[in-house]
C-alpha cells in the first residue's frame, strides 16, 4: 500500500452494521508511500494507522 499526503484511506465495516470510515492522510511515515500514516478522521480525530486488508487508498487528484 502506498499513500501521499492528501490522499484518503477508505476502510470498510467488516460486518454489514459497520459503517465504512474515512480518513485523510496527513504525514507519511513509512519509506516510499508506505505506512504507517498520521490521519484526520472525518470526526477531527487524528491518529496514527497501520492500514489492514479492508483498507484501500482514494488518490488525491
Amino acid at each position: 500500500m502506498k499513500a501521499k499526503v492528501g490522499d484518503h484511506l477508505l476502510v470498510e465495516g467488516r460486518t454489514d452494521t459497520q459503517h465504512r470510515r474515512e480518513a485523510e492522510v496527513l504525514e507519511v511515515r513509512g519509506e516510499d508511500g508506505a505506512p504507517p500514516y498520521l490521519v484526520r478522521w472525518t470526526d477531527g480525530h487524528e491518529g496514527l494507522v497501520f492500514p489492514g486488508s479492508d483498507t484501500h487508498i482514494q488518490h488525491a487528484e
